[in-house]
């Protein structure tokens, strides 16, 4: 599936939600079924800096895919970057680079955040990408 029909998927179901305790509830959810991070790469090269919580990201490129497993001690930041990974996991590094992350203002998030968390939510984006264009440098 796409980048961007995995974000179309998720806006739509953020529509579902009639207000934020739902949505913030829906993202406790999504981090619950985050799978887990081997406990190897809960290491401080993988925590990402930024987050006002531990959030360890981890990505390996396999067939051509970047795959990536993360983990966070607080439970709401658990859910957004089940999320990101959701949208970014299994993808080309050249997708995940051109990747518009619009569905994230379609979706409100940002702006529900506190502004910790919202810089948390950039840090972890940018730790995409980062990952992204280390592989793709690798080709």
């Amino acid at each position: 599936m796409k980048i961007k029909d995995i974000q179309e998927e998720i806006v739509d179901e953020f529509s579902m939600f009639d207000d934020w305790m739902q949505r913030y509830e829906y993202i406790i959810d999504l981090g619950k079924n985050l799978p887990l991070i081997k406990e190897e790469f809960k290491s401080e090269e993988n925590l990402i800096k930024g987050c006002q919580s531990k959030v360890w990201l981890q990505g390996e490129q396999n067939d051509g895919m970047v795959v990536f497993t993360a983990d966070s001690d607080a439970i709401l930041t658990k859910g957004i970057i089940a999320i990101l990974i959701r949208v970014f996991s299994n993808q080309k590094a050249e997708d995940i680079i051109a990747a518009d992350m619009n569905f994230i203002d379609e979706i409100g998030l940002k702006e529900h955040l506190s502004p910790t968390r919202a810089n948390g939510l950039v840090s972890m984006i940018k730790n995409i990408k980062m990952y992204a264009l280390a592989f793709n440098a690798k080709k």
